[in-house]
Formats: C-alpha cells, sequence, structure tokens
C-alpha cells in the first residue's frame, strides 16, 4: 500500500515529502556510517593498507544488490520497501522475516550507535555517566522523528552534510601534510607509506580476511534509500540518482579517506579502539580541530541512530498493515508519523545503556553488537537478491519493460552470493565475532516459532489478502499501461 492507496477512505497514510536533496543525503548518509569513522582503526589494524581493496570489493558488491533492490521497488509503486516484494515474490513467509530481521538490525545499530555516543561524550566530558548522552540521544531523536517525515529528511540531510564536509576537510588537510613534508614521530606523510610498511598485504591473506569483519558494517545502512520508497517525491527519477552514485561516494569517502590516513601516518600507528580521524588532526597541531571531529563523530552516531529509528518504524508500520506485527503499529498521527512504531524502538534503544553498565567496555560491547548486525544485514541483502531471481523467473514481461535494470542480471546475483558466504566464513576466523555468529541463530529460530503461530490466524490471512490484491490490481494496470505502449510502437 502507498500513499496513494489506503484500504480505508479514513485511515491516514503516509506522505510523500521527501524531495531529492533528501534521499540523496539519506543515501550519503547510509553509505557513510559509524563504522567508517569509529571502527576503521581497528580494519586498518588487523588488514593494512589492503583495507582499501576490502572497502572497494564490498561496495562494489553492494551495488549490485541496490541495483536489484532499484528495478523491483521501481516495477511496482505500491511495494512500500524491499519486505513488501520480498512478501510479493517469495511469500508471505519472506516478507515476515525479512521485515522484521531489518528492524532487529536497525534496533542492533541503534544500540551500537548509543554505545558509539556514550563512548565519545565521555572522551569530550570526562567524568560524565554514561546514561545521561545515552538517555539524551534517544529523547532527541524521538521528538524529531515525531513532527514529519520532512522533518527527519531535513534532519539528515544536515548530519549527512556535516559528515561530507569532515571527511572533505580530513582529505584537504591529509593532501597538504603529504605534499609539505610533515614530519611526525612516526616518520614523514607520503604515500610511500602505503607500500613502506610490509606491503600492501602486510598480515597476509588472513589479515586481508579479517578486514572484512568489521568493515562489513561500516556498510549498513547503504539500503536505507529503499525504506524512503513510500515517502519519495518522483520515486522513479529520484532513487536511480541516489542508488547509481554509490560506486562514486564509496571512492570518494571510503577509499579516499583511508589513502590520506595511511599516507600521513603507517598503517602501524593505528589501533582498535582509537578514531584514525581524530588521530590525524590532533597529529596536525589542530587541537581543536581533533575537538570539531570529535562532535563530528558524535553527529555521525546521531544519524545513523536517526535512520534507524525511522527505518524501523517504517517497517513495523508495514508489517503491521500487512498482519505481520499487532495492528496498534499501524496507527499514524495527525502528522501521518507512526507513532506507536516509533515509541517501540526507542524503548528498545534504551537496552544500549544497560548493555555498557552490563560490559562495562565499550569497544567489546561495540564489537558484539555490530558482528550481529552484520550478519542480520547480509540475510536481508540476501533476501533482495533471491526476490529479484523469483522477480525475473515469474515476471519477466516487467523485466523487459524495466527502464532500470540489474547490471549483470541472474549470473550477477550468484556472483554476490558466493562474496556473502566469504564474509559468513570471515566471521568464523576470529573468537570475538565467531561467538557473535553463534548467538544469531537464535533471533532466527524465535522468528520462526513467531511465524508458526502466526501464519493460521484469520485476521493475518486477510490482511495479507487485502495486501496481496492491491499488488495484483496495481500490476494489472501495469500490464494493461505496458501493452498500450506496445501498440502505439506497432502503430
Amino acid at each position: 500500500m502507498t500513499s496513494e492507496t489506503v484500504t480505508s477512505q479514513q485511515t491516514p497514510h503516509l506522505e510523500r515529502q521527501l524531495s531529492n536533496r533528501h534521499i540523496q543525503l539519506i543515501a550519503i548518509g547510509g553509505a557513510i556510517g559509524t563504522g567508517l569513522f569509529m571502527g576503521s582503526g581497528k580494519t586498518i589494524s588487523a588488514a593494512g593498507p589492503s583495507v582499501i581493496f576490502v572497502y572497494m570489493i564490498i561496495g562494489f558488491m553492494l551495488f549490485f544488490v541496490m541495483r536489484a533492490m532499484g528495478e523491483l521497488l521501481l516495477s511496482n509503486l505500491n511495494y512500500k520497501s524491499f519486505s513488501d516484494f520480498a512478501a510479493d515474490l517469495l511469500g508471505p513467509w519472506a516478507g515476515f522475516f525479512t521485515g522484521w530481521t531489518y528492524w532487529f538490525c536497525w534496533v542492533i545499530t541503534g544500540i551500537a550507535d548509543v554505545i558509539a555516543i556514550a563512548g565519545y561524550s565521555k572522551e569530550l566530558w570526562p567524568g560524565l555517566p554514561l546514561w545521561i548522552p545515552g538517555l539524551a540521544t534517544v529523547a532527541i531523536l524521538l521528538l524529531l522523528n515525531l513532527t514529519t517525515v520532512k522533518a527527519f529528511g531535513e534532519t539528515e540531510f544536515w548530519f549527512a552534510l556535516i559528515k561530507i564536509i569532515a571527511i572533505a576537510a580530513l582529505i584537504v588537510v591529509g593532501l597538504f601534510m603529504i605534499f609539505s613534508g610533515f614530519q611526525s614521530d612516526a616518520g614523514p606523510a607520503s604515500f610511500t607509506n602505503l607500500w613502506s610498511h610490509g606491503g600492501f598485504f602486510p598480515n597476509e591473506f588472513m589479515g586481508f580476511v579479517a578486514g572484512f569483519q568489521i568493515a562489513v558494517f561500516a556498510f549498513v545502512g547503504i539500503e536505507l534509500v529503499g525504506t524512503t520508497a513510500a515517502e519519495a517525491k518522483d520515486p522513479e527519477k529520484n532513487l536511480p540518482k541516489a542508488i547509481n552514485s554509490i560506486p562514486i561516494r564509496v571512492l570518494l569517502f571510503y577509499v579516499g579517506a583511508l589513502i590520506i590516513l595511511m599516507s600521513v601516518t603507517p598503517w602501524t600507528q593505528f589501533q582498535a579502539g582509537h578514531s584514525p580521524f581524530i588521530g590525524m588532526f590532533s597529529l596536525a597541531g589542530l587541537g581543536a580541530a581533533a575537538t570539531v571531529v570529535n562532535l563530528v563523530v558524535l553527529s555521525s552516531a546521531m544519524s545513523s541512530a536517526n535512520s534507524g529509528i525511522y527505518s524501523t518504524s517504517r517497517m513495523v508500520y508495514g508489517l503491521a498493515q500487512e498482519g505481520d506485527a499487532p495492528s496498534v503499529f499501524s496507527a499514524l498521527s495527525r502528522r501521518k508519523v507512526p507513532q506507536n512504531a516509533l515509541f517501540l524502538s526507542c524503548v528498545l534503544l534504551l537496552s544500549g545503556v544497560v548493555l555498557m553498565y552490563a560490559g562495562q567496555d565499550i569497544g567489546k560491547a561495540f564489537d558484539m553488537v555490530t558482528t550481529v548486525s552484520a550478519v542480520c544485514f547480509v540475510f536481508v541483502w540476501s533476501i533482495i537478491l533471491a526476490s529479484y531471481l523469483a522477480f525475473r523467473r515469474r515476471r519477466p514481461h516487467l523485466h523487459e519493460a524495466s527502464k532500470y535494470r540489474m547490471p549483470g542480471g541472474v549470473p550477477m546475483v550468484w556472483v554476490v552470493f558466493a562474496f556473502f558466504a566469504f564474509v559468513l566464513w570471515a566471521l568464523t576466523t576470529q573468537p570475538d565475532t565467531l561467538m557473535a555468529l553463534l548467538v544469531t541463530p537464535v533471533w532466527f529460530i524465535l522468528l520462526g516459532a513467531a511465524w508458526l503461530v502466526l501464519r493460521r490466524r484469520p485476521a493475518h490471512l486477510a490482511r495479507y489478502a487485502t495486501f496481496q490484491a492491491e499488488l495484483t490490481q496495481d500490476l494489472e494496470q501495469e500490464a494493461s499501461s505496458i501493452g498500450r505502449e506496445l501498440g502505439k510502437v506497432k502503430k
């Protein structure tokens, strides 16, 4: 169901208030996560300069996931998000598992962001109790999201802009340090640092593999643009534009920033738990800039948590409409915002504060939740690709009529599946990530038990039948439109 069609004329619906600039910056914000600012220190220390190739490979593979998602969303504008086309193409179980797993992914990611915010707040204001920044973050984001979707888009626009400016400033300052012959205790700033400390693969193949464990989390949220489909103005124009620019963003914001960081300071100086961004500005003698970057890292985590609250609330709203979640979550406020779903997400984000006090180790807590989140995101990305395979098999006429086809088609889907299998294997090579990988199946067992109970309920069956009827009606209109266009061509 979209903003144009509702089951009842009295029921409020999502509105298309997100403009092109909102969609573009949401896509950028999704592609630049907390993992880049907070997790890149650990990634560099594990993989060395080969981390550049790690980010390039992950970005390359996920671009095809995004293109598959784009083709599917634009094949039927009644799809609100990828859980809708999963339910339609693979069956109601797929919509249930995808929607709830994506919701769980973002709750876990939001908890990681709350942990990151608390950690950096402690550095800025030593002695500050951890619960204060955690509680303040959740309260601020709840208020921002309770207004209108346009307010969310505007907030995310400025959050993403701050991240872009920070990375651009890092690249400019780093280039100045390199070309001016800057000297530090670690040696001169030079591009030769990329290969003069053990080569590009100093820790050999297993060091390269270790880089994938943390780097995958840096890309979570890249599919966020897909959850804006029901609230985007002119999605047929704006969604492709946002997706097509992903490779350029990955090269500039990830690869460009990491090349500069490792050129100014040899990779051997980086360590887990310390942001390389803050370290470089401190090294340059820009103490105030280092503090500003600390605030940028805070805003990056806020941005990610903001995206998480937005996407989880929309996903639960969609699940409730299809009968996969309690109907109370399908209610919208007068401002056309799913407020009950928002409250649920915010309450669960507070568990991040509890987790910090339970473990007392911010770094370990962050690593655990990010690994669980990464595994669940791989599942969601895999469902998107499986839906694409079903789409090609069941609706070849819509693929032929598509103006936005996935490059590489079916063979490329299997290449990406093989890459995901490699990523899961990489997570088994380290004790901390292996533990998180072993814990994750508990979520799918719980989901399976819930599905066995839910799938036979009359209310669920009735709402899913309504959902299917609306999609079928839209497909018939689409087929009729294609037939008319072909008729014109023949004439």
